[in-house]
């Protein structure tokens, strides 16, 4: 073979390093692609209603109050940290005291949430197929799409909360998860400043490396292991205590706090004081009796939604919305727990283990809280995982290819079906939303 050939030959072959970044390349193309089209689509129809409802007549106000030059005492809502509302703030600084300044916020958090779903996806599945299912479905669940138009804190909490799984994931396949491990506690400490329900994320990060080590101090070994059990006595060899504790409480924590210096500046004893009245306010049992709430057993099963908006129009239709959740979706997935359950421990696969944990934890956290008020906006962390769970019993083999996304369009018809209580620029009829609304709870 000629020379100049042979070397146009050799340097066609590509390396390994060519390979990674083609790979970067390629999911930051098709990320990037998934927030565009998520931001375009949770932005129609955004400034309807033209009036605040539901809970923004208290995150507002407190935007409202971080742009004055001179904040006057009391803060607004002290109950949750800052971050979700200085951003808020922002927004309305940008696009001005209405409908679309208060919300595009919620669409920019729900378009990063969904690209969150893709990249922890990639990293429990490897596969492009399967993220990109887990991100129609959490679409099509029908919570987030709610959430995400509304100027509340959760949909902040929980866009920081996926990309804290994506990094968690990543860096539990690794030999040497540090720099993964510390942008887990990053991304978890942005969640826990939005609203510190975030915490339950970064708690189950903890609990699962916590149940590793405890069990290599054991010593303990699988008669039959292999490199896909959930545990194995070789994992992470060069990660120390010192490492587990910047990466899990320093780097969260400095974070965290980060967040309320604009507004109680470096006061240590204000800072103290807010954290006071956070805790107060979130471990003190509350007054039962509103007309939505519900308790944590009841949220999987959809007993009983939350009506945000209801409003009778001049003529005679209707614009509501309604926090529900996709039954067509989340019922299917109290059977796929289930079959992750099985094969976590009946065959100890890491990637059963991995989607149980990102749902369990952030569902059963509510039942250690001492709080008689709930509503079923609580689930969403874990009603937007359980699109992973799915993802995994649908591909189990011997499952055929097309049934996961013969599923996914079962899904998205159910969203289809409930565009009328899920977007109230979607008006409906009386007729309509009785159709909807099957249950007697659910009216």
């Amino acid at each position: 073979m000629h020379p100049s050939r042979r070397r146009r030959f050799v340097n066609t072959v590509p390396g390994p390093y060519s390979v990674l970044r083609r790979s970067a390349a390629h999911t930051a193309i098709v990320a990037a692609a998934i927030f565009v089209v998520a931001q375009a689509v949770l932005l129609l129809g955004i400034t309807t209603p033209d009036k605040l409802y539901f809970d923004e007549v208290h995150y507002v106000p407190a935007a409202r109050q971080m742009l004055l030059p001179d904040i006057q005492q009391p803060i607004l809502n002290p109950m949750h940290p800052p971050l979700a509302k200085e951003i808020i703030a922002l927004s309305i600084k940008a696009f001005g005291d209405g409908p679309l300044g208060w919300r595009y916020p919620a669409t920019l958090f729900g378009a990063l949430a969904l690209v969150g779903v893709y990249l922890a996806g990639l990293a429990l599945f490897a596969s492009q197929e399967r993220a990109l299912a887990a991100v129609l479905l959490a679409f099509f669940n029908q919570m987030l799409v709610v959430q995400a138009r509304i100027a509340m804190l959760d949909i902040f909490a929980l866009a920081f909360s996926l990309f804290a799984i994506a990094a968690f994931v990543q860096g539990f396949r690794q030999q040497r998860p540090q720099l993964a491990f510390a942008l887990t506690g990053l991304a978890a400490g942005l969640s826990i400043a939005c609203k510190w329900s975030g915490l339950f994320v970064l708690a189950t990060c903890i609990a699962a490396v916590a149940a590793i080590r405890l069990m290599q101090g054991w010593r303990t070994r699988f008669a039959d292991g292999n490199a896909e059990d959930w545990y194995r006595p070789d994992l992470w060899p060069d990660f120390r205590l010192h490492h587990f504790i910047a990466c899990f409480v320093l780097i969260p924590a400095v974070v965290y706090l980060a967040t309320f210096v604009p507004l109680y500046g470096l006061s240590v004893a204000d800072l103290v004081e807010a954290q006071r009245r956070i805790f107060a306010d979130n471990t003190t049992s509350a007054i039962a009796g509103h007309t939505y709430m519900s308790s944590w057993p009841s949220w999987p099963f959809l007993v009983r939604p939350v009506w945000y908006l209801f409003d009778k129009l001049d003529d005679g239709r209707i614009a509501a919305i309604v926090f529900l959740g996709n039954p067509l979706i989340l019922w299917p997935a109290l059977i796929a727990l289930v079959i992750a359950l099985r094969d976590w421990i009946v065959t100890r696969r890491r990637d059963a283990f991995l989607v149980l944990a990102f749902y369990l934890g952030p569902y059963l956290a509510w039942a250690l809280l001492p709080r008689v008020l709930g509503f079923i906006y609580y689930y969403l962390p874990a009603a937007t995982t359980a699109s992973f769970v799915l993802v995994y019993a649908l591909t189990r083999k011997p499952a055929p290819r097309w049934l996961l996304w013969a599923f996914v369009a079962v899904g998205g018809a159910g969203f289809v079906a409930m565009l009328p209580i899920t977007a109230a620029f979607v008006e409906t009829s009386m007729a309509t939303f009785n159709r909807l609304m099957l249950f007697q709870s659910w009216i």
